[in-house]
């Protein structure tokens, strides 16, 4: 499996152009059928409203889109061309219009529909699904925020701790460093800790834009 990139958690926007207000929600999903019950949820949320325009896209399914009573492809393409271009998937996004008495044209509706999904995937922020490698190992009371910093500067992640008579500490470090981290915490601990391989998963984490 290759790394891939998909929304780290819910995003929502709000523009207004010539009265018309367009509201953006998008949800990270796994299957067509938590897409399709996310549309439908908004569609019964927002009944009262003009458009309801969606899209989706899945990695390993289909991609679908909705211009819903607008003019053709000025809203459901454009939605779904801005999560190509950012390269991101596994989400389902539905902008609502709320008519605002003015035409806006193909032009007005098609920066529209874009602004909104695209504020919307801003809110919600990127995260990245890769590999890890996992490390176990136990450390001092006194040692923990120590490790969590060493952690942190191999790119790694914590992904439990368990408080016992020591603390046990289960570690995400990327492919490429996992067995550097485990020299370096075998030097800084003077041979007493060897943080031990454990398998591997496939895990999304934050990705900082820059």
């Amino acid at each position: 499996m290759t790394e891939y990139t998909i929304p780290a958690g819910a995003g929502e926007s709000e523009y207004v152009e010539k009265r018309s207000r367009f509201l953006g929600h998008l949800r990270p999903v796994k299957s067509e059928e938590e897409a399709r019950a996310f549309v439908a949820e908004m569609k019964k949320t927002y009944y009262d409203a003009r458009h309801n325009c969606w899209c989706y896209l899945l990695k390993d399914g289909p991609e679908r889109y909705s211009d819903d009573g607008e003019p053709q492809g000025t809203a459901g393409i454009p939605m779904l061309e801005v999560f190509r271009r950012e390269g991101v998937t596994d989400l389902v996004c539905v902008v609502t219009r709320y008519f605002g008495g003015v035409l806006l044209g193909a032009g007005g509706l098609f920066r529209a529909y874009t602004k909104s999904a695209k504020d919307a995937l801003d809110a919600a922020g990127l995260a990245v699904v890769r590999r890890w490698e996992v490390r176990e190992f136990d450390c001092s009371y006194a040692a923990i925020e120590r490790m969590k910093q060493e952690i942190a500067a191999f790119g790694g992640l914590i992904d439990t701790m368990d408080y016992g008579a020591a603390v046990h500490i289960r570690a995400l470090l990327p492919g490429d460093r996992s067995e550097a981290f485990r020299a370096r915490i075998f030097d800084i601990s003077g041979g007493a800790t060897d943080p031990a391989a454990a398998g591997e998963c496939f895990r999304p984490a934050p990705l900082s834009r820059s």
